[in-house]
């Protein structure tokens, strides 16, 4: 189908499985209007309460002696490694083969930074330490993504994830973490936000993806590492003139939605169990680990699109965006991350879409 179309049935939807749905930007600054203090004072340059406040109440919860708001994850973890490098000395750092620097960022990290690439591990499957410890290079940091969006949101064991920060540590490798998604792990974890960064010597978190911010995010370690990357977030041109919509639009996102978090895990719960016996669709991981699941979705990929568009405008429900691709022809991943929109449609409605779904599509 023509995209235009496409996109005119999708501004007719009400209703929407993914996240926390269509927000308009007159909504957004509307909502932002009425939250925001009407005395508070713009940043400039990075400075003011405004944003001093929000980063260092974003450094307790994460456990860390600072922190310091950025335009984006990108520039976070780029300056990241870049700091630890310099400090350990070595220019290679390790991450997952489908972590977000080496699929997602033009390789930023070796253009901008010649830092190299060390890739350990299966692509579709988390790395373990066995694998680290094959890696006879020495290291200047590790990266590890916790969850890990593109498998599905999978998290490492608690035992394993302590397991692998010990070996960084007498290594003298630093450990970073991608926590763009950080906010989803703590019912699986079972402990705080710091606890969790706590095995860690530097962690970024985003506030567009679970809190619903319109952009931003924070890195946070120590306050002489914090003190460096302020210095690279200049030389990046991330220290912009102005940073507090999007400061606000993280506040509102962390005070509306992280109490969710629990809620919206227990909704990938529900959803998964409802779909398990479906035939035509497998869940990785299953059960969920996180409020965030893949659905690999069997039959023609033309005739799972128009199913869906079909049921966009019969119910006025939008089940995708698109579908992606596998190395299985007949397979397609559809990614679903619960929010607020997720959570306003029944659980057994969502089964019965995607039961309607899989015999349109003649999958079942």
């Amino acid at each position: 189908m023509d995209p235009q179309a496409m996109a005119e049935i999708r501004r007719a939807c009400t209703r929407f499985l993914n996240g926390h749905g269509r927000l308009r930007p007159q909504q957004m600054l509307a909502d932002l209007t009425a939250f925001v203090d009407p005395d508070v004072v713009g940043d400039m340059y990075g400075q003011g309460a405004i944003i001093a406040d929000f980063e260092q109440e974003l450094a307790q919860i994460l456990g860390k002696e600072a922190a310091v708001f950025m335009p984006s994850g990108t520039m976070c973890q780029q300056i990241a490694l870049r700091i630890w490098a310099e400090r350990t000395g070595r220019d290679r750092v390790a991450f997952h083969p489908q972590c977000h620097l080496e699929g997602h960022e033009q390789f930023g990290y070796r253009e901008l930074h010649h830092l190299h690439a060390v890739l350990v591990g299966d692509r579709h499957r988390l790395l373990t330490l066995a694998e680290l410890q094959a890696v006879a290079e020495p290291l200047g940091a590790l990266l590890l993504e916790l969850p890990q969006r593109e498998i599905g949101g999978q998290l490492p064991a608690w035992d394993d994830l302590v397991a692998i920060a010990a070996w960084a540590r007498e290594r003298g490798t630093a450990l970073h973490m991608d926590g763009a998604r950080l906010w989803q792990c703590n019912s699986f974890y079972g402990r705080s936000y710091a606890e969790i960064a706590a095995p860690f010597d530097s962690v970024y978190v985003s506030f567009y993806k679970d809190l619903g911010g319109i952009a931003g995010a924070v890195l946070a370690g120590t306050a002489s590492f914090i003190a460096e990357a302020r210095v690279w977030q200049r030389r990046h041109g991330g220290n912009l003139v102005q940073l507090y919509p999007y400061v606000v639009a993280a506040q509102m996102g962390l005070r509306a939605r992280l109490e969710r978090m629990p809620a919206y895990y227990a909704k990938a719960q529900e959803i998964a169990a409802a779909l398990a016996d479906q035939p035509g669709i497998t869940i990785v991981p299953d059960p969920p680990q996180t409020n965030m699941l893949h659905l690999f979705l069997q039959g023609d990929r033309e005739r799972l699109v128009a199913a869906a568009l079909d049921l966009a405008q019969a119910t006025g429900i939008w089940l995708f965006n698109g579908l992606g691709t596998t190395p299985l022809p007949d397979q397609h991943q559809l990614e679903l991350t619960v929010g607020d929109a997720t959570l306003a449609l029944p659980t057994d409605e969502i089964a019965a879409l995607f039961r309607q779904l899989c015999e349109r599509a003649s999958v079942a």
